[in-house]
């Protein structure tokens, strides 16, 4: 299954045409529509198919697994894992879960994680022998990032030996970009991204890009093919702004757990931070700018999350952040945000 979720709808009903399955397709299908086909035409000839994705519990204690090409969005055809099965294993929101699918038996339901073959690649009973993020050391970061690359590259490789120089990444760092809006903060974070991928390849590199442009998104995914780009534009709501970074995070926290490297763009913490104060109910505690007294303290949980490990893996968050833009709600957001970086 996990072949065929990232196809587009032509490129999906090419690939099961192709299937000795015997599938009768409608006329207009949908993607749900095919997959629903596809997993009874399984069914009936014994075959088993296996999906992975990324873990979201919910409060009852069931789980669903999201897609990266969904940008991690809950949908309808999103496989549901018992809850028996995650607490049984002790499975956590953004634990990389492989395993087999049954068909969903209702119209209105969805289809039915039955058995899990991986956990972050691994036997699933290990997954609950991990310490916890929050019980790991976290120490100075020690391992050097290096930006620069060779001279003949596409990308502006100046601007990454200026980085070098006057700014030296580790691994396990947190910092921001801070400049006004159309100055160039995307353009270099891009050219970082793919130096990145050039000098530390080991290192897995998520790029969250929350109430950006459509265009833009595109554009990054295209210049950073080999990264992983998660994005909420500006026409999507608050609430979807907040469950992609959420899962972004938890997802890298678990990597973390791992002994992985694990390095997040993030483009901008300012708009992330407006997200969260829109979410956010009303308590009556307003501070200036318009910002919710407790508005903040998950973005912080966020950006906090940045940390080198003693003995183990790292987490590294470059942000940016908006000034002079004449809101006072951004300049509260730098404010509270400029000293909690380690850069």
């Amino acid at each position: 299954m996990d072949d065929l979720l990232p196809l587009s709808l032509q490129d999906l009903k090419s690939r099961v045409a192709e299937l000795d399955l015997d599938l009768e397709l409608p006329a207009a299908p949908l993607r749900e529509e095919i997959f629903d086909l596809l997993l009874d035409a399984c069914l009936e000839k014994i075959v088993p198919v296996t999906i992975s994705g990324i873990l979201e519990v919910m409060e009852d204690g069931h789980g669903f697994l999201l897609q990266e090409k969904d940008n991690y969005r809950l949908k309808s055809q999103c496989p549901l894992v018992p809850a028996p099965l995650v607490k049984s294993l002790g499975l956590k929101t953004g634990h990389s879960v492989k395993g087999f699918l049954r068909p969903k038996m209702l119209e209105s339901s969805c289809p039915i994680l039955v058995q899990l073959e991986e956990v972050m690649n691994g036997p699933p009973e290990e997954a609950s022998r991990v310490v916890p993020f929050t019980e790991l050391i976290p120490y100075y970061p020690l391992e050097r990032i290096y930006l620069e690359t060779k001279p003949d590259v596409e990308w502006d490789n100046v601007s990454m030996r200026v980085v070098d120089l006057v700014s030296p990444i580790g691994f396990g760092q947190r910092g921001l970009i801070v400049a006004p809006p159309r100055t160039g903060k995307t353009v270099l974070q891009q050219g970082i991204a793919r130096a990145l991928r050039v000098n530390n390849p080991k290192a897995h590199l998520i790029v969250l890009l929350v109430d950006e442009r459509p265009e833009e998104v595109t554009d990054f995914r295209r210049q950073v093919p080999d990264s992983e780009v998660i994005a909420s534009t500006f026409d999507e709501s608050a609430e979807s702004h907040v469950h992609a970074a959420e899962i972004v995070i938890e997802k890298a926290r678990r990597m973390v757990e791992a002994n992985q490297d694990v390095v997040i763009l993030l483009d901008s913490i300012t708009r992330l931070a407006r997200a969260y104060n829109t979410t956010m109910p009303n308590s009556g505690k307003i501070l200036s700018g318009g910002v919710e007294a407790t508005a903040l303290q998950r973005p912080k949980r966020f950006f906090g999350s940045a940390r080198n490990i003693e003995g183990g893996g790292s987490l590294t968050i470059l942000g940016t952040a908006l000034v002079e833009t004449g809101s006072k709600m951004d300049e509260v957001i730098f404010e509270e945000f400029k000293g909690t970086g380690n850069m």
